[in-house]
């Protein structure tokens, strides 16, 4: 069932995502080659923390790390850890924040240092899709036309679309129905009214659209090991477009 919010609800998603958007902002100054993913983790957990929330992802389903830190061909799920970043890296950090038992949850990727051109592509286009599932959004829609705009801009620049991973409604729990993937119908799919929240995230790839999961039963990675870009953000939909909750500003 897609639940929508109340007034009391909204707010705190409201604060959740505010702080997730923080929480992005507060790390990018840090994403430099040597750095770990583990103090990376370390310094998220910290500051999430700081603003009176815990870091949704800890301990969710058993994952070990307070964010998700996925690099180049990882798509999604990527443990923190020893790693450590290097010239060039596209680096992905999915980030929740939970307030008062409601959640914010937002993705972004960046490059480390020197920036390669095919890779700054693959980032701009996939932030492109994600603003063009978001437009697609306001009361009475269907999911069907969130993915279908995601996957149009997808298939303009020839980019892999990953089906098994989605996006998601979000409140209370970081999972909520429906299910918001990065592709479809327009007309198809459930109606979304003023007042849901949902989590619209696209997840594309340089090359096939085609996921492995690697031994540690979290990270997913591309088949053909050619880059990934992941960009999220958790929306509000009101009556005539919507709201973003995990702004930065």
């Amino acid at each position: 069932m897609i639940t929508i919010k109340t007034e009391e609800e909204i707010e705190k998603l409201r604060i959740a995502g505010s702080v997730v958007g923080k929480t992005h902002k507060y790390l990018i100054p840090y994403l430099k080659p040597g750095i770990t993913t583990k103090e990376i983790n370390k310094l998220a957990e910290e500051f999430i923390e700081s603003q009176n929330c815990t870091p949704s992802f800890k301990g969710l389903y058993g994952f070990p790390g307070a964010i998700c830190i996925s690099i180049n061909d990882e798509v999604v799920h990527g443990i923190p850890g020893r790693r450590k970043l290097k010239d060039g890296d596209i680096i992905k950090l999915d980030i929740g924040a939970c307030y008062e038992g409601y959640h914010g949850d937002s993705a972004w990727s960046y490059i480390v240092g020197e920036k390669n051109p095919k890779d700054e592509k693959l980032l701009l286009h996939t932030e492109e899709a994600l603003m063009a599932g978001l437009s697609a959004i306001h009361d009475g829609c269907y999911v069907g036309d969130i993915g279908h705009a995601v996957a149009k801009v997808a298939h303009k620049y020839n980019l892999g679309v990953v089906k098994e991973l989605v996006g998601h409604g979000v409140g209370s729990k970081v999972h909520e129905e429906p299910d918001v993937p990065n592709y479809g119908k327009i007309g198809k799919g459930p109606v979304l009214k003023k007042g849901m929240v949902i989590a619209v995230e696209p997840m594309l790839n340089q090359g096939t659209a085609k996921v492995v999961m690697l031994d540690d039963d979290w990270t997913i990675v591309t088949e053909d090991e050619k880059n990934s870009a992941h960009f999220e953000h958790t929306v509000l939909v009101t009556e005539d477009g919507y709201e973003i909750l995990t702004k930065r500003d």
